[in-house]
């Protein structure tokens, strides 16, 4: 398949519904709402989006019904995003080639942006309700689902071990964990969500789980990597902060060739996990080895 072709697709089908769930309404608080707009629509891959999106192709379903989980699961990462980047946080001056929010607003609108995010993408979910009249259960499952992936059971318990684990030596073990909660809870639950509403059996989303904790393990691995190996200019940000930071990293703890073959490994089992889905499963793949390939 021509997945740059598809990935283009997917992404302006993504642009286009967030436009609509989050509409740049001026109200007293426009301010918040500005900063809210310029984070969100800053560029970037949408890639949890597009894999909600490619876990309801999966079990054969309709995409469209999934669009508003897949814009809600973009909010919330862009509100980490914008969350991450924070002095108190990773210190960052840029995101995607552009000023971090709170170097073209101000911190205190930054993490008001971020929560404004945040709620925004649980109103989204909510407001869909009427949609899945038949489907509530698994509604409020996905909602649920996003809710643990997002807070302290995932994402946020993931940045927070993070943090604690700068300028000391780790074990594998704990690093995994760290990023099995920081990076692969949201990817994770990115596949699963979409198969859920897509109307996905027990067997198959179980299957997409697999498939997609292990491609959120690539997908940290390989960023890892960028940060030692790739270019500022293709990543939209300062490249070699890890190691500045003294942030605990698969090249740090295994080695740079011992992380791409881990990566590499981890890449062919995800793969392995989609046999049961045939060719409705190929995004899935290529998108998967795509991760090995990566510049930015």
């Amino acid at each position: 398949m021509d997945l740059k072709a598809y990935l283009e697709e997917r992404r302006a089908l993504v642009n286009r519904a967030l436009e609509a769930y989050l509409p740049a309404v001026r109200c007293p608080a426009f301010r918040v709402v500005q900063a809210m707009h310029y984070s969100l629509f800053a560029g970037g891959k949408r890639l949890r989006p597009i894999l909600c999106l490619a876990g309801a192709d999966a079990v054969g379903g309709d995409i469209t019904e999934v669009l508003p989980v897949a814009c809600a699961l973009e909010m919330i990462h862009t509100y980490s995003l914008i969350h991450d980047d924070l002095p108190a946080m990773d210190d960052d001056d840029l995101r995607r080639g552009q000023p971090t929010c709170h170097k073209k607003y101000d911190e205190a609108t930054a993490i008001l942006a971020g929560d404004g995010l945040l709620t925004a993408a649980f109103h989204t979910l909510a407001e869909a309700a009427p949609r899945f009249e038949e489907r509530e259960i698994a509604l409020l499952a996905v909602i649920q689902l996003i809710a643990d992936a997002a807070g302290y059971r995932g994402m946020v318990g993931g940045q927070m071990l993070d943090l604690q684990a700068e300028g000391r030596e780790v074990t594998l073990k704990e690093l995994e964990t760290i990023h099995r909660l920081k990076t692969g809870a949201l990817l994770t639950a990115s596949v699963r969500s979409g198969a859920l509403m897509a109307g996905g059996t027990r067997a198959e989303v179980a299957a997409l789980a697999s498939y997609g904790e292990k491609f959120g393990l690539v997908f940290q691995i390989t960023d890892d990597l960028l940060d030692v190996e790739g270019e500022a200019a293709e990543m939209g940000k300062a490249t070699g902060m890890d190691a500045q930071r003294r942030k605990a990293t698969y090249p740090g703890v295994v080695g740079r060739d011992e992380a791409r073959e881990w990566a590499r490994r981890l890449v062919e089992t995800a793969i392995a996990d989609l046999e049961p889905f045939g060719p409705r499963a190929e995004p899935l793949r290529e998108i998967a080895r795509y991760l090995l390939a990566r510049r930015s």
